[in-house]
């Protein structure tokens, strides 16, 4: 559950309130909530630089006029979106309450002024699918209502070990963009680290803080925090090992809960159990 202490930034509340407003007139009934997610609920929202992470919950799957209606409505021309851009996902109530690591969503729009324009129905052929489930994994424990039920209501836990293998995925997904993104793949390692080991999302600077005692190289992720505020990209060879390291770990800690899961189905068998 997201802390009571936590806020929309200023610079994005109204914003935000008018987006729920055009999504409840295109949606009606059909509508059961709107959440911020990303680093607006894990309170690292950088106005000018980060985006919006948005998403829209509803109870049935939405006919192509509906679809369109919401991004003629949402996107930057119609509504200006204040941050870098306006990342929104529409998924179906049956598909956030299952669990799923499948992508799973009705609509994904990005827009903004500085971001590409799409509004896509199903997965973009470059890749990244891992990344709904793991948003809506975040949204589940950090997730903030802009309307409707408390997010721990409306999306499930993703079961462990096909969370493992989604986060497995995503460091190679990042591992795949090359040096240009050295600092970034660091940070979500690291991100994705203290997810294995203690259950917890958290912002990339936040993980890269908490990792900066607990791994080593440090100064690798030192250097990967120091270019996020205008420093120079950690080693990019050094950067691909440590994602290697950590897609190592995950390796090990789903070898780990496999071979749990597995011992408890042959005993609940041998128990009698269908």
């Amino acid at each position: 559950m997201p802390s009571p202490s936590t806020e929309l930034p200023a610079e994005l509340a109204p914003y935000l309130g008018d987006l729920v407003a055009r999504a409840r007139a295109v949606l009606g009934e059909r509508l059961v909530g709107v959440y911020a997610g990303g680093s607006v609920a894990l309170g690292a929202y950088t106005h000018g630089s980060s985006d919006v992470d948005v998403s829209v919950v509803v109870r049935d799957t939405l006919e192509r006029a509906t679809k369109d209606a919401l991004v003629a409505a949402l996107r930057h021309e119609a509504l200006p979106c204040p941050a870098r851009g306006l990342e929104l996902v529409v998924y179906t109530l049956a598909t956030t309450r299952r669990g799923g690591v499948e992508p799973g969503f009705e609509l994904n729009l990005n827009t903004g002024a500085t971001m590409g324009f799409h509004a896509d129905e199903a997965p973009r052929p470059e890749g990244g699918e891992h990344w709904f489930a793991i948003d809506r994994s975040l949204l589940r424990s950090h997730g903030l209502a802009l309307t409707g039920p408390p997010a721990a209501q409306t999306f499930a836990e993703v079961p462990r070990p096909a969370m493992l293998t989604v986060l497995g995925a995503s460091l190679e997904w990042h591992r795949l963009q090359g040096a240009g993104e050295a600092d970034n793949s660091v940070l979500n390692a690291c991100r994705t680290l203290r997810f294995v080991r203690e259950g917890v999302w958290s912002s990339k600077p936040e993980a890269g803080a908490w990792a900066l005692d607990r791994v080593s190289p440090s100064a690798l992720v030192a250097a990967a925090l120091a270019a996020r505020t205008g420093g120079p990209p950690p080693d990019a060879a050094a950067a691909e090992a440590f994602v290697a390291w950590v897609a190592d770990e995950i390796a090990r800690e789903l070898r780990v809960v496999s071979g749990a899961t597995s011992f408890s189905a042959r005993a609940a068998r041998g128990r009698g159990a269908p």
